[in-house]
C-alpha cells in the first residue's frame, strides 16, 4: 500500500500552490502630496540658504568707527562684489595693507575723479562741491580738519560713520589722497545679523543721489532667499506633522465609536 506521500507525489497529482503574494497598495493621493510638500520645502531650505552661503560672508566689526550704524562687535552680514561696482554711500568690507593687516569696514564718500573736501560753513563734506547732507553719522562730534582730496581713477575715498572715532582716508592723505584701490573690496555690507538686539538691513542712502553716477546699490538676494530658506524650514515642519496628527484624529474617532 503506498502512503499517502507516494500518492500525492504521483504523475497524476496537482501541483502545490505558491502561497498568494500580497497585494501592494498604491500610496494614497495625501501620502502622495505629502512627499510633494517635503520635495518643496527642502529645496526651498537648502536652496535659500546654499545661495546665501555661496554670496555672502559673516564679518565681525572689532571698533565703533562705523557707529551708530554698526557698532562694536556687531557682525555683519556682506555679499561680495567686485570693487569697480561699488558705488558712493556702499558701506563695504575692504583689506588694505597700507593701512594695516585687520580687515575694516567704512562708507564709500568718493569714487575716481571725484573731490571729497572739508567742510562747508555747516561743517559738512562736500563732493565736487555739493554738501552732503547723511543722517546716519554720529552727531556731536568734534568738526574734521580741513583737507581736499582728488580720488584718483580705480580708487575709493573712504570714511566711518563716526567721524570723530574713524581712522580713515584722512589719516592717509599723503599716501595717494588716503584712497584705497577697488581690488581691495572683498564685500558689499547688506546687513547685521548679530546680536539680534541690532539685527537688521542696511537701508540704502539717498546721500549722493544728486551727484549722478555711482551711487549706493539697491539690496542685494539676501531677503527673499531668507524668506525662501524660512517658508521651506516651515513647509517641512507642518508636513512632518500631517501624519501624526492624522493618526491622533482617527484614533479619537475609533475612541468615540466605542464609547
Amino acid at each position: 500500500m503506498s502512503s499517502l506521500a507516494e500518492e500525492s507525489s504521483g504523475p497524476g497529482a496537482a501541483a502545490p500552490t505558491a502561497p498568494a503574494t500580497p497585494a501592494r497598495r498604491r500610496p494614497g493621493v495625501g501620502a502622495v502630496l505629502q512627499g510633494v510638500a517635503l520635495v518643496l520645502g527642502l529645496g526651498l531650505l537648502l536652496g535659500g540658504f546654499g545661495m546665501i552661503a555661496l554670496d555672502y560672508r559673516p564679518y565681525q566689526v572689532p571698533t565703533g568707527s562705523m557707529s551708530p550704524t554698526i557698532a562694536a562687535g556687531d557682525t555683519v552680514l556682506a555679499r561680495k562684489v567686485d570693487g569697480a561696482q561699488v558705488g558712493r554711500g556702499d558701506i563695504v568690507v575692504f583689506h588694505d595693507p597700507t593701512w594695516g593687516n585687520a580687515t575694516m569696514v567704512k562708507r564709500v564718500v568718493g569714487v575716481g575723479g571725484d573731490t571729497v573736501a572739508c567742510c562747508d560753513a555747516q561743517h559738512r563734506f562736500t563732493v565736487n562741491g555739493v554738501p552732503l547732507d547723511e543722517p546716519y553719522v554720529a552727531p556731536g562730534g568734534p568738526p574734521s580738519a580741513a583737507f581736499s582730496a582728488k580720488v584718483p581713477a580705480g580708487r575709493l575715498f573712504l570714511l566711518g560713520d563716526n567721524r570723530s572715532g574713524s581712522l580713515d582716508s584722512r589719516v592717509h592723505l599723503d599716501d595717494l589722497a588716503g584712497t584705497v584701490a577697488t581690488s581691495q573690496v572683498q564685500a558689499r555690507v547688506e546687513a547685521t545679523i548679530w546680536p539680534f538686539g541690532h539685527a537688521g538691513l542696511q537701508g540704502r542712502t539717498v546721500a549722493f543721489d544728486a551727484l549722478g553716477g555711482p551711487v549706493a546699490a539697491k539690496p542685494g538676494p539676501l531677503v527673499p532667499l531668507a524668506w525662501a530658506a524660512v517658508a521651506g524650514a516651515v513647509i517641512i515642519v507642518l508636513t512632518s506633522l500631517t501624519g501624526p496628527v492624522a493618526a491622533l484624529a482617527r484614533r479619537i474617532r475609533g475612541a468615540g465609536r466605542r464609547g
